[in-house]
């Protein structure tokens, strides 16, 4: 008896160490749901990406979620401000993943922000976004700001929304 408690306990932790290690699929598609754009009181932070991982080409993956895109546009009032899927593995079981589209500027980009992830049954994730426009000497003059949390299940498509912009989001566990 006492062997069988010792042997289910190190599967509980090698079952708990392997979720911790385990790969991600991680996909993430921002619309605008108007034409109005909401602008915030404050301009994007310069340390926006601060403790952030910068999606490398190495972790970049073609999105999965085209069919979905493909359904978001301008003649039923959306528009795809971002799309990326990339593989994530977060050995700490959470990771902070610095988001960017467009030219930089002044270490700004007219889009970007973090999202923030903790692995689990569910997930959980924090993105926070901003969406900025440029004067004519590339200075940001104002900026939109998205910041909504919100759980996930594994493989699901979760809808978060933020008044005129919103997000969809999968996680995919990878086998390696």
């Amino acid at each position: 008896m006492r062997h069988l408690v010792r042997f289910i306990f190190l599967l509980i932790l090698y079952s708990t160490q392997a979720l911790a290690n385990e790969t991600q699929l991680v996909e993430l598609i921002v619309f605008r749901q108007s034409s109005e754009n909401l602008y915030s009181g404050k301009v994007a932070p310069d340390n926006w990406a601060l403790n952030a991982t910068h999606i490398s080409a190495n972790m970049q993956r073609t999105p999965r979620l085209k069919y979905l895109a493909d359904k978001l546009t301008p003649e039923k009032g959306y528009e795809i401000i971002l799309h990326k899927a990339w593989l994530q593995n977060s050995p700490q079981g959470s990771a902070r993943i610095a988001l960017k589209q467009g030219e930089q500027h002044f270490n700004h980009y007219p889009i970007e922000g973090t999202l923030d992830f903790s692995q689990g049954r569910p997930h959980s994730v924090l993105l926070e976004l901003w969406i900025n426009q440029f004067d004519a000497h590339q200075a940001i003059i104002r900026s939109e700001h998205f910041k909504q949390g919100s759980v996930l299940l594994n493989e699901q498509v979760t809808f978060i929304d933020h008044g005129n912009l919103g997000a969809l989001i999968r996680i995919q566990p990878q086998i390696q």
